[in-house]
Protein backbone atom coordinates (compact mmCIF):
# COMPACT_ATOMS: atom_id res chain seq x y z
CA UNK A 1 0.00 0.00 0.00
CA UNK A 2 2.88 2.50 1.19
CA UNK A 3 4.85 1.53 -2.19
CA UNK A 4 1.94 2.13 -4.44
CA UNK A 5 1.05 5.65 -2.92
CA UNK A 6 5.41 6.44 -3.66
CA UNK A 7 4.56 5.31 -7.05
CA UNK A 8 1.57 7.07 -7.61
CA UNK A 9 2.78 10.51 -6.17
CA UNK A 10 6.61 10.36 -6.91
CA UNK A 11 8.31 12.20 -9.84
CA UNK A 12 9.58 9.46 -11.99
CA UNK A 13 13.14 8.95 -12.10
CA UNK A 14 13.94 9.09 -15.23
CA UNK A 15 12.18 12.28 -15.69
CA UNK A 16 14.77 13.58 -12.79
CA UNK A 17 17.92 11.79 -15.01
CA UNK A 18 16.65 13.83 -18.24
CA UNK A 19 16.06 16.85 -16.34
CA UNK A 20 19.46 16.45 -14.46
CA UNK A 21 21.56 18.18 -18.23
CA UNK A 22 18.93 20.96 -18.46
CA UNK A 23 19.38 22.26 -15.27
CA UNK A 24 23.59 21.91 -15.33
CA UNK A 25 23.61 23.74 -18.55
CA UNK A 26 21.32 26.70 -16.71
CA UNK A 27 23.35 26.83 -14.10
CA UNK A 28 26.40 27.02 -16.54
CA UNK A 29 24.86 29.55 -18.44
CA UNK A 30 24.06 31.54 -15.18
CA UNK A 31 27.70 31.38 -14.57
CA UNK A 32 28.99 32.47 -17.43
CA UNK A 33 26.99 35.48 -17.52
CA UNK A 34 28.52 36.16 -14.04
CA UNK A 35 31.53 35.89 -14.92
CA UNK A 36 31.29 37.78 -17.83
CA UNK A 37 30.24 40.67 -16.40
CA UNK A 38 32.89 40.46 -14.07
CA UNK A 39 35.28 40.20 -16.58
CA UNK A 40 34.28 43.50 -18.25
CA UNK A 41 34.03 45.07 -14.80
CA UNK A 42 37.93 44.01 -14.97
CA UNK A 43 38.64 45.20 -17.93
CA UNK A 44 37.26 48.21 -17.63
CA UNK A 45 39.07 49.41 -14.52
CA UNK A 46 42.11 47.67 -16.15
CA UNK A 47 41.89 50.10 -19.45
CA UNK A 48 40.94 52.98 -17.10
CA UNK A 49 44.35 51.97 -15.04
CA UNK A 50 46.22 51.64 -18.26
CA UNK A 51 45.33 55.15 -19.39
CA UNK A 52 46.03 56.87 -16.27
CA UNK A 53 49.24 55.55 -16.06
CA UNK A 54 49.73 56.29 -19.97
CA UNK A 55 48.79 60.26 -19.49
CA UNK A 56 50.78 60.38 -16.14
CA UNK A 57 53.61 58.65 -18.28
CA UNK A 58 53.46 61.10 -21.31
CA UNK A 59 53.31 63.86 -18.93
CA UNK A 60 56.21 63.54 -17.01
CA UNK A 61 58.48 62.38 -20.36
CA UNK A 62 57.05 64.36 -23.10
CA UNK A 63 59.52 67.24 -23.71
CA UNK A 64 57.94 70.96 -22.15
CA UNK A 65 60.16 73.82 -21.47
CA UNK A 66 58.82 76.94 -19.78
CA UNK A 67 60.33 80.26 -21.50
CA UNK A 68 61.21 82.95 -18.99
CA UNK A 69 63.28 86.97 -20.14
CA UNK A 70 63.93 88.65 -17.36
CA UNK A 71 65.35 92.25 -16.71
CA UNK A 72 68.82 92.16 -15.07
CA UNK A 73 69.13 95.82 -15.18
CA UNK A 74 67.96 98.99 -17.07
CA UNK A 75 70.15 97.82 -20.47
CA UNK A 76 70.73 93.75 -19.52
CA UNK A 77 68.20 91.03 -20.11
CA UNK A 78 68.60 87.26 -19.75
CA UNK A 79 66.82 84.10 -21.09
CA UNK A 80 65.63 81.69 -18.72
CA UNK A 81 64.64 77.91 -19.87
CA UNK A 82 63.38 75.23 -17.49
CA UNK A 83 63.12 71.74 -18.67
CA UNK A 84 59.69 70.86 -16.48
CA UNK A 85 59.87 67.28 -18.18
CA UNK A 86 62.40 64.24 -16.98
CA UNK A 87 63.61 63.87 -20.24
CA UNK A 88 66.65 65.24 -21.45
CA UNK A 89 66.87 67.67 -24.33
CA UNK A 90 69.53 70.03 -26.49
CA UNK A 91 68.65 73.15 -26.97
CA UNK A 92 69.33 74.61 -30.13
CA UNK A 93 68.20 77.58 -31.01
CA UNK A 94 66.15 80.88 -29.26
CA UNK A 95 64.13 83.27 -31.25
CA UNK A 96 62.55 86.54 -30.57
CA UNK A 97 60.41 88.47 -32.45
CA UNK A 98 57.89 91.29 -32.06
CA UNK A 99 54.54 89.82 -32.38
CA UNK A 100 53.78 92.73 -35.46
CA UNK A 101 56.15 90.72 -37.26
CA UNK A 102 55.99 87.15 -38.94
CA UNK A 103 60.47 87.03 -39.25
CA UNK A 104 61.80 86.81 -35.90
CA UNK A 105 64.08 89.61 -35.05
CA UNK A 106 66.59 87.62 -33.19
CA UNK A 107 67.46 84.19 -33.78
CA UNK A 108 70.18 82.32 -31.80
CA UNK A 109 72.08 79.16 -32.66
CA UNK A 110 72.49 77.03 -29.78
CA UNK A 111 73.69 73.52 -28.68
CA UNK A 112 73.11 73.62 -24.77
CA UNK A 113 71.96 70.37 -23.04
CA UNK A 114 69.32 70.29 -20.28
CA UNK A 115 68.86 67.53 -18.30
CA UNK A 116 64.93 67.22 -16.85
CA UNK A 117 64.05 69.34 -14.39
CA UNK A 118 67.05 71.98 -14.77
CA UNK A 119 66.70 75.39 -15.93
CA UNK A 120 69.52 76.75 -18.39
CA UNK A 121 69.89 80.55 -18.46
CA UNK A 122 72.20 82.83 -20.71
CA UNK A 123 72.29 86.86 -20.80
CA UNK A 124 70.63 88.44 -24.42
CA UNK A 125 72.81 91.63 -24.00
CA UNK A 126 72.60 93.93 -27.17
CA UNK A 127 70.70 90.68 -28.26
CA UNK A 128 67.61 91.86 -27.00
CA UNK A 129 67.61 95.30 -28.58
CA UNK A 130 68.30 93.52 -32.13
CA UNK A 131 64.81 92.69 -31.83
CA UNK A 132 63.00 95.35 -30.23
CA UNK A 133 65.16 98.22 -31.67
CA UNK A 134 66.44 101.47 -29.41
CA UNK A 135 62.44 102.01 -28.58
CA UNK A 136 59.52 99.83 -28.61
CA UNK A 137 56.08 99.33 -26.66
CA UNK A 138 54.45 96.11 -26.86
CA UNK A 139 54.73 92.62 -27.04
CA UNK A 140 57.67 90.82 -28.05
CA UNK A 141 57.52 86.98 -28.22
CA UNK A 142 60.31 84.29 -27.65
CA UNK A 143 60.45 80.42 -28.56
CA UNK A 144 63.20 77.51 -28.35
CA UNK A 145 63.83 74.77 -31.03
CA UNK A 146 65.09 71.91 -29.47
CA UNK A 147 66.24 67.73 -29.82
CA UNK A 148 64.50 65.59 -27.72
CA UNK A 149 64.87 61.68 -28.09
CA UNK A 150 66.30 61.74 -31.32
CA UNK A 151 62.95 64.75 -32.67
CA UNK A 152 63.51 68.04 -33.18
CA UNK A 153 60.72 70.69 -31.34
CA UNK A 154 60.08 73.76 -30.95
CA UNK A 155 57.79 75.30 -28.09
CA UNK A 156 54.64 78.02 -28.47
CA UNK A 157 55.75 82.01 -28.61
CA UNK A 158 55.81 82.80 -25.29
CA UNK A 159 55.04 86.52 -24.73
CA UNK A 160 55.96 89.60 -22.63
CA UNK A 161 55.15 93.40 -22.45
CA UNK A 162 58.08 95.44 -23.27
CA UNK A 163 58.92 98.77 -23.02
CA UNK A 164 62.07 100.36 -24.16
CA UNK A 165 62.66 104.05 -24.17
CA UNK A 166 66.61 104.82 -26.12
CA UNK A 167 67.82 101.22 -25.22
CA UNK A 168 66.68 101.16 -21.79
CA UNK A 169 64.47 98.68 -20.74
CA UNK A 170 61.45 100.13 -18.95
CA UNK A 171 58.90 97.14 -18.56
CA UNK A 172 59.41 93.60 -19.03
CA UNK A 173 56.47 91.34 -17.30
CA UNK A 174 55.36 88.17 -18.69
CA UNK A 175 51.79 87.19 -20.12
CA UNK A 176 49.96 85.22 -18.39
CA UNK A 177 48.31 83.26 -21.54
CA UNK A 178 48.56 79.42 -21.24
CA UNK A 179 50.64 78.06 -23.84
CA UNK A 180 50.23 74.59 -26.05
CA UNK A 181 52.76 72.07 -25.44
CA UNK A 182 55.81 71.71 -27.40
CA UNK A 183 55.26 70.81 -31.13
CA UNK A 184 57.18 67.74 -33.09
CA UNK A 185 58.66 69.27 -36.48
CA UNK A 186 58.72 66.85 -38.93
CA UNK A 187 60.71 65.98 -41.81
CA UNK A 188 57.35 67.13 -44.24
CA UNK A 189 57.19 70.59 -42.26
CA UNK A 190 60.68 71.48 -43.21
CA UNK A 191 60.10 73.60 -46.24
CA UNK A 192 57.73 75.99 -44.20
CA UNK A 193 59.42 76.08 -41.42
CA UNK A 194 62.21 78.81 -41.24
CA UNK A 195 63.75 78.15 -37.99
CA UNK A 196 64.07 74.52 -38.95
CA UNK A 197 66.31 75.33 -42.08
CA UNK A 198 68.01 77.75 -40.08
CA UNK A 199 68.93 74.39 -37.56
CA UNK A 200 69.95 72.49 -40.43
CA UNK A 201 71.99 74.96 -42.04
CA UNK A 202 73.75 75.67 -38.65
CA UNK A 203 74.88 72.19 -38.56
CA UNK A 204 76.04 71.97 -41.73
CA UNK A 205 78.03 74.78 -41.62
CA UNK A 206 79.73 73.52 -38.13
CA UNK A 207 80.27 70.25 -39.69
CA UNK A 208 82.85 71.70 -42.51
Amino acid sequence: MHWQWLSQHSIPFQLIVAYIPLVATVATTVLSIVLARATLRYAETTDKSLALAREEFERQWSPELHVKLEATSSRQTKIVVTNLARISVLVQMVQLRQLSLAVPGLRSTLNEALVGGCTWAEELGNNFFTCTGDDYEGQIAASVTFYASGRLFRTDWFRFEVEVRRREIRRLDPVNLAARRAQALEHDDFPHQELVQDVAKAAAAGAS
